[in-house]
């Protein structure tokens, strides 16, 4: 029996709260948390193995809607208007998502078994290699595409930004490519002999292409990048990998040309 991931719900409460203050909902909203209440009933109960499977059919399709924003009845405030953080870089805006949280609930509260749960000392061995290994091969290839240069910098936006980015994209998306995907995989491999890497490779490459709007470059290095937070979660659970997308993702704000040099 799996206990409850109460930290982890606590972070997304307030990243919903936060978004909250920014944005609202409307009452069709209530159609999505309707379809993810009947997602999460079908897909806990064992009697009816077809519903089970049909429970997680329809949570991946919601997954996919919220996290595209095709749903009705959020209305996302933006964080951070259109600027340049350096004068070499795009434009970056942020917006407060209100909806893509809800995968992040789901997950913990039907499938707790995503967590992972690992000794802090594991954790924090497995976060060190995991930024380290996603370091070298997603900033050092961005480095070496030309697609961002040596930039320190800390705007006025920043706190904004890390509480966003740590809360409601990182904390969600890894719950749902390293925990639901790569957990999942694992789980369903675990009779091969390498079903471990398979499953991390299978996530890293799903996770890259999901980035494929952005171009070819973001989902090569998407991709490279979940390498290491799929090693950090196979050893260190999904804590050690939040830690780690969280880790690089700071390291590129902070150190680096954000999001990208202008062409």
């Amino acid at each position: 029996m799996f206990s409850l991931p109460w930290t982890l719900l606590v972070l997304l409460s307030l990243g919903y709260g936060l978004a909250l203050t920014y944005g609202h909902l409307g009452w069709l909203a209530l159609i999505s948390v309707a379809l993810l209440l009947t997602a999460g009933f079908a897909a806990r109960q064992q009697q009816v193995r077809i519903g089970h499977y049909l429970g997680h059919g329809l949570f991946v399709f919601m997954a996919l809607a919220l996290a595209l924003h095709w749903l009705p009845g959020f209305y996302n405030g933006r964080g951070i208007h259109p600027q340049r953080f350096t004068d070499d870089a795009v434009q970056f805006s942020m917006y407060l998502n209100l909806d893509k949280p809800l995968i992040g609930f789901w997950l913990l509260l039907v499938c707790p078994w995503i967590v992972g749960r690992r000794s802090l000392r594991l954790c924090a061995y497995a976060t060190a290699l995991g930024l380290a290994l996603s370091t070298l091969l997603a900033l050092g290839g961005a480095l070496l595409l030309g697609m961002i240069s040596w930039a320190p910098k800390w705007p006025d936006q920043a706190w904004l930004w890390l509480f966003n980015n740590l809360l409601l994209v990182t904390l969600v998306e890894e719950s749902l490519f390293r925990g639901y995907l790569q957990g999942g995989l694992s789980r369903y491999f675990r009779h091969l002999a390498y079903g471990e890497h398979l499953a991390l490779l299978l996530s890293s490459l799903v996770f890259g292409l999901v980035h494929l709007g952005a171009g070819w470059h973001w989902v090569l290095l998407a991709g490279l990048a979940g390498v290491g937070y799929g090693l950090a979660y196979r050893f260190g659970g999904l804590g050690a990998a939040i830690a780690t997308h969280f880790g690089l993702n700071l390291l590129h704000f902070g150190l680096f040309t954000y999001p990208m040099l202008a062409g």
